[in-house]
């Protein structure tokens, strides 16, 4: 391994694409070595592969897992190869959740699939319940440093509804739910939990929402500033909560969309 500039690092859940890609990106421009599990097809990994090598660019030290952050089997297997990676003495300083895994399914259709109770708990484990199981995980194993900042992107859809969104809704809410309880019952080891609620930002996740294209359009006429909420406005934000001088923002959920849900 060659000589590491900076014992910071960071951990990325779901780092090879949009908002957890541009924070990637920010953080390795900002000097942390990177970590990121991402799950993708084969078909996507040339494009995700290019992008990493960018970042390895910047001069930090960097690996990805692509492997299911979700299961247990997999959570421990990735804890020991990233205790296995990272220099000794060495900590996480970032943890960052942007696991995008639900179920884009109506309640009621009569010529669709409806959500069932099975997409409901796929989508909630995936999408909330997840942050805490890697919390947990990194500070059994004490891979955690002091001061760190645990962060995770929610949405305006944990507080108001989007059709065929139920799911990701409920899981939503939940990770805010969960967010704010660890940053209550962790802060006794340092640790700052927080939310990002981004606008609507156009991402493959986005695209994947029935309707996508409407809430597109009327997003922007929603937003004061006439656009869309970029992946880049949302990593700024992150790097921001990881600054010395945002140690003591804690537990609540900060929107990065320009003035969009002011209306």
């Amino acid at each position: 391994m060659d000589e590491v500039k900076t014992n910071n690092w960071a951990l990325i859940l779901g780092g090879s694409k949009g908002l957890g890609l541009a924070t990637v990106r920010k953080l390795a421009k900002s000097g942390y070595n990177i970590l990121v599990v991402h799950r993708d097809r084969n078909l996507d990994i040339p494009d995700i592969e290019s992008a990493f090598k960018e970042i390895s660019f910047t001069g930090v030290m960097f690996k990805n897992f692509n492997k299911d952050a979700i299961q247990q089997v997999n959570r421990d297997e990735l804890i020991q190869e990233i205790k296995d990676f990272i220099p000794e003495g060495h900590k996480i300083k970032v943890l960052v959740h942007s696991i995008a895994k639900g179920n884009l399914k109506p309640m009621y259709s009569l010529n669709e699939k409806e959500l069932s109770n099975q997409d409901f708990q796929i989508t909630i484990n995936a999408m909330a319940i997840s942050l805490y199981d890697w919390t947990q995980a990194l500070i059994r194993a004490n891979l955690f440093a002091d001061d760190s900042r645990i962060i995770a992107f929610t949405s305006e859809g944990s507080t108001k509804t989007i059709s065929n969104y139920g799911a990701v809704g409920a899981a939503k809410a939940a990770l805010e739910a969960i967010a704010r309880n660890m940053a209550l019952e962790f802060s006794v080891l340092g640790l700052k939990t927080n939310c990002i609620q981004a606008g609507v930002t156009d991402t493959e996740s986005l695209r994947r929402i029935p309707g996508s294209e409407n809430l597109i359009k009327q997003s922007v006429l929603r937003n004061p500033n006439a656009r869309l909420t970029t992946p880049e406005d949302v990593a700024d934000v992150v790097y921001l909560l990881c600054t010395e001088e945002a140690k003591w923002i804690n537990g609540t959920v900060i929107k990065v969309d320009g003035g969009e849900s002011l209306r």
